[in-house]
């Protein structure tokens, strides 16, 4: 089977790009050998981020130049007036809080906010405040950021494109043929139950398959150093809890960033990362549950947690490896002949992703009156991949802490 694109990762990048490249008339499919979304896209908080975090020492940075326009395409794509057509993505918030920690760094860090930003903080008067806080001594402002599910987001690009995606079995019956120019010249694979054999002749392979990049690169014999892993230890809360979105702010740093969902019991969860889920990496669970705890009871002096119950889960952040292992500044493609790899760094970057590889990408070998989309109809009993779970519905331990002792227990 002839193709124009073949794509590695049903991630946010793979599918968003996907939608672009069918909507162009090429050939394209993507195949996923996870669940769809599966790694950091639906472990992700799904904040759409406008660079707010990065300009909090008062300058506007290359992290926050690039990611300051994403909140107004996102919007323009979650409305239905840019594509892809994300109508159907559901929208948990459509803006956030930052409030910061009672200290003269928080307060600075404040004012730094709102240098050079599409979206900058406005702030809340005290008696519009959300009641969860009320125990705030510092400013509360409001933020253009929009919350989406992930795991929506997903579902939504997936039913769009379902035809053009195929389950496969990447640990066995996956193999890259290569020409004599170096260039990849097909992708061999089989059925995950019948063994049957497909060879597809692409002009070219996107890898966005995040973290399982590098050992896709690795077979193609293309070097697996320009990849690098940044680590976090994200804490769940559920019980119950107000919704809240947002950001606690202490100088230079989101302390905590607090995003809200419900479980499918109804019950409310809260996604808490920022510096803590950072500073978590080499802590084992009890152990960052009491300091998430703490610190929660900290930037949200009178919220009562006695009821909660806590876990953990970890993430690894695949990126573009940097000279000193801190995080891009920007979406990144690297092309190797017809094989470009691309890291778009934050779910909010996926469009600016998509846009690089595409400008790397020539357009299907076909005149626009003769455009025929992928039709898999010789694949329609082929294996669809399913939507990967949001991290508080899989089996993990959860914590509850006695009222009377610092201890923990299994719940």
């Amino acid at each position: 089977m002839e193709l124009d694109v073949v794509i590695f990762g049903g991630g946010a990048a793979g599918l968003w790009l996907l939608d672009q490249l069918s909507r162009r008339g090429d050939r394209a499919v993507l195949l996923e050998a996870r669940r769809l979304g599966a790694g950091q896209t639906v472990a992700s908080q799904g904040i759409i981020h406008g660079g707010l975090k990065y300009t909090l020492q008062g300058l506007l940075t290359p992290a926050a130049r690039e990611i300051r326009e994403m909140p107004g395409v996102w919007r323009q794509c979650l409305t239905g007036r840019n594509t892809p057509d994300l109508r159907n993505t559901r929208v948990r918030a459509e803006f956030c809080h930052l409030w910061r920690s009672d200290s003269l760094r928080a307060r600075l860090g404040m004012l730094g906010a709102r240098v050079g930003l599409q979206v900058a903080p406005k702030e809340v008067p005290a008696r519009d405040r959300p009641e969860v806080f009320a125990g705030s001594r510092g400013p509360v402002a409001r933020l253009e950021e929009q919350v989406i599910a992930p795991a929506s987001l997903i579902a939504d690009l997936a039913r769009q494109h379902r035809q053009r995606i195929l389950e496969i079995d990447a640990a066995a019956g996956l193999q890259f043929m290569t020409a004599k120019s170096g260039a990849a010249a097909r992708v061999r694979f089989e059925h995950p139950q019948t063994a049957r054999q497909v060879d597809l002749s692409p002009r070219h392979i996107v890898l966005a398959a995040g973290a399982g990049n590098a050992a896709l690169r690795r077979q193609l014999q293309l070097p697996t150093d320009q990849m690098q892993k940044r680590p976090l230890h994200m804490v769940l809360v559920r019980g119950q809890l107000p919704v809240l979105n947002g950001h606690c702010v202490d100088g230079a740093h989101t302390r905590v960033t607090i995003t809200t969902d419900n479980d499918a019991q109804g019950r409310t969860v809260w996604q808490v990362g920022g510096q803590l889920a950072e500073a978590g990496v080499a802590a084992d669970e009890p152990t960052l549950v009491r300091r998430a705890r703490d610190e929660l009871r900290a930037v949200l002096p009178g919220l009562d947690f006695s009821h909660c119950e806590w876990a953990t889960y970890r993430v690894d952040r695949a990126e573009r490896a940097t000279p000193r292992g801190g995080r891009p500044d920007t979406a990144t493609v690297i092309s190797n002949r017809n094989i470009h790899t691309v890291w778009p760094t934050k779910l909010a970057l996926a469009p600016q992703a998509v846009q690089m590889v595409l400008s790397r990408l020539s357009p299907p070998q076909r005149t626009a009156a003769s455009h025929d989309l992928f039709d898999a109809t010789e694949l329609t009993d082929w294996p669809r991949p399913d939507v990967a779970l949001p991290p508080w519905e899989e089996s993990r331990k959860w914590y509850r802490f006695e009222q009377s002792s610092r201890a923990s227990r299994a719940a």
